[in-house]
């Protein structure tokens, strides 16, 4: 099991990052809410990471802070709920959210996360309503990146929206936005679309 990694930031290319620890390169999924969190290329990381394991993906997840690792960990033991599905859920929501969804039962707000329908959101919310204890956590500001517009995009197609919906949300941005508000800033105009 490989728990954390340390090294230098290599690339960013939403939702994959590439970190060389030691001469090896590793490629790590994140959600939103952690690429937004990451220092400029070149610069040193930390990563809580999870490796997943199946018969047909060997798959690396890293996670800024532990609360969002022990989350992943939580949706996807759930059933229907895979990798992507709570990499999207952690991308579209913080931890302090989706503890203040479960404890209020909202699945209408998980529904408006892609992948997640109504049925999926009620399995949600019940089997997260006893198994939530973790601390909530602000979120920090965001960065600029290079290429802000593809990497908002392809952000965006990587938590399942279309690319007319990534272009839509897209075009209501300012110019200048960074990537991580921009980022924050569409998942919050999609939402209200649907």
């Amino acid at each position: 099991m490989i728990g954390r990694l340390t090294g230098l930031l290599l690339e960013k290319h939403p939702p994959l990052v590439l970190m060389d620890v030691n001469g090896v390169g590793y490629e790590v999924d994140v959600p939103m809410s952690t690429f937004c969190k990451l220092p400029g290329i070149g610069e040193k990381v930390t990563l809580h990471t999870y490796f997943w394991v199946r018969e047909d993906v060997h798959s690396l997840y890293g996670f800024m802070t532990e609360p969002e690792r022990v989350l992943f960990r939580q949706l996807t033991k759930i059933s229907g709920i895979g990798a992507r599905t709570a990499l999207s859920i952690l991308s579209g929501l913080s931890v302090s959210d989706l503890h203040q969804i479960v404890a209020a039962q909202d699945g209408v707000r998980l529904t408006r996360i892609p992948g997640i329908g109504k049925k999926t959101a009620e399995r949600l919310l019940l089997e997260l309503r006893d198994k939530i204890s973790l601390p909530p956590v602000l979120p920090e500001a965001g960065i600029v990146a290079q290429d802000t517009d593809k990497d908002i995009f392809n952000a965006l197609s990587a938590l399942g929206y279309s690319d007319r919906e990534a272009n839509w949300a897209l075009a209501q941005l300012a110019d200048g936005v960074t990537v991580s508000d921009g980022i924050m800033q569409s998942l919050r105009l999609l939402s209200k679309v649907k």
